[in-house]
């Protein structure tokens, strides 16, 4: 691709602004409804399931939590495809029309006492489309702006994407916990939990519009109008991005549904704790990270993205073990280990769409970035919830923590051998591939200010 063309077509800071902004909107939205299932599990397991059981009807529920992760990496692929062909913008749009769609659903779904198993199984076909559009979003969003950011602040503009991610995890805990307070326990279970999808069906027509007015990536339009074929990749070039994502990805995952999403269910579920004292004690939390971000996407631009995983992997090691040991009945210490946690993870989510982006050719980059982040979300972090409450009730939790032990490990591997990338353009990216190449540690064009 030539300059020239890159930059006949480049941005405007303002335009990019805007693009940013939708696109956040957007990604904190779908994180909202995907995260309202695992917030109001427990009630989707007494309406849904057979409660004559309610260990069995939560893990059932936690079961068709999983089942939507094996629709994720479908979803990347096929929207990611979309992605590389139609654009970024467009594939954003068909995904959240599609994410509302599933919400209004699972306001409506009909309860277990009214059609029986029939329950069950519309709430698996709703979170497979859930997952299926979730994968083809995930992908495409990180893609996006990661495309639209300046490439010497490329880490601080994508940490924007957790920073909407955690907005709406947060909207999602504000809701259970002001519908929880409001409703009390009894209505909350019976019929409160669908007010939280029904909102979450009106905001997805909100940001609909909203990204309507983006501006479509200009590395895309770049890569579209070069009159020079991309060039093909090999087998073993794809295998080594597969590979990278893989290592980059999997501890992320892991921790991010067990130790932000599923983490106040756990300690309702399984210490005991108020369900008010837990959504809230999370949710503060989460704000907390939240300012954290633009700091770590700072730290990443100018540290690297090398240096950058590796202390996100020790992170991950070190503090595993006392977060297991921290949480008690009581909503402070769910506070602190939550937030410990929010902490390490802050390290990588910072960079983490810029980090997934550096590693694929625009060519394939939306496709290649959907897939195998859908991939390793679904076999990391689809089962976690449910693997840890399984040992957890036969009493070795230990061994879940061992788990991730080995995944922040994989990380820091994972950081020995990718490149550096911090500050080259990504229309440079996979032009003189070598997979697997390890190299210095000092990234190449970073920048000394930031923008």
């Amino acid at each position: 691709m030539t300059k020239s063309a890159t930059a006949q077509i480049s941005l405007t800071k303002s335009e990019r602004l805007r693009s940013i902004r939708a696109a956040a909107v957007g990604n904190a939205l779908e994180w909202f409804d995907w995260t309202l299932y695992a917030t109001f599990s427990v009630y989707l397991a007494a309406n849904l399931f057979d409660d004559n059981d309610p260990t069995s009807a939560l893990l059932a529920v936690l079961a068709v939590f999983a089942a939507g992760f094996i629709a994720r990496p479908l979803g990347g692929w096929l929207f990611g495809i979309l992605g590389d062909r139609r654009g970024r913008k467009f594939t954003l749009i068909v995904t959240m029309m599609l994410l509302a769609l599933t919400s209004l659903g699972l306001a409506l779904v009909p309860t277990y006492d009214q059609v029986g198993v029939l329950a069950s199984v519309l709430l698996v076909i709703l979170r497979l489309t859930q997952g299926l559009a979730h994968g083809g979003e995930s992908g495409v969003a990180y893609t996006y702006i990661a495309e639209i950011a300046p490439d010497k602040n490329r880490a601080l503009w994508t940490s924007s994407v957790f920073i909407s991610v955690m907005i709406g995890v947060m909207a999602a805990t504000a809701m259970a916990a002001i519908l929880t307070g409001i409703l009390g326990a009894e209505a909350m279970s019976e019929w409160g939990w669908r007010i939280g999808f029904g909102v979450g069906a009106l905001l997805g027509v909100y940001a609909l519009f909203l990204r309507r007015s983006a501006e479509e990536s200009d590395v895309f339009e770049a890569e579209k109008q070069d009159t020079q074929a991309p060039t093909k990749l090999t087998g073993r070039q794809l295998l080594a991005f597969g590979v990278r994502i893989l290592m980059i990805c999997a501890a992320t995952n892991t921790i991010y549904y067990v130790w932000v999403t599923f983490a106040p269910t756990n300690a309702i579920a399984e210490k005991g704790m108020d369900p008010n004292g837990a959504y809230i004690a999370s949710l503060i939390a989460q704000f907390l990270c939240i300012l954290t971000l633009p700091f770590f996407g700072i730290l990443a631009d100018r540290w690297g993205r090398k240096r950058t995983l590796a202390a996100f992997g020790i992170g991950v090691m070190l503090a595993v073990f006392p977060i297991s040991w921290m949480v008690t009945d009581q909503p402070w210490t769910l506070f602190a280990a939550q937030l410990l946690g929010l902490l390490v993870w802050a390290i990588l989510a910072s960079m983490f769409p810029a980090l997934l982006a550096e590693q694929i050719p625009t060519s394939a980059r939306a496709r290649g970035v959907g897939l195998m982040s859908s991939v390793s979300v679904a076999i990391f972090g689809g089962m976690a919830p449910y693997a840890n409450t399984w040992l957890t009730s036969i009493g070795l939790s230990w061994v879940f923590s061992l788990w991730i032990v080995v995944l922040g490990a994989l990380a820091v591997v994972g950081a020995i051998v990718i490149k550096e990338t911090a500050g080259k353009p990504l229309s440079e990216i996979g032009e003189s591939s070598e997979p697997l190449s390890g190299g210095g540690t000092k990234p190449a064009n970073v920048p000394t200010s930031v923008e």
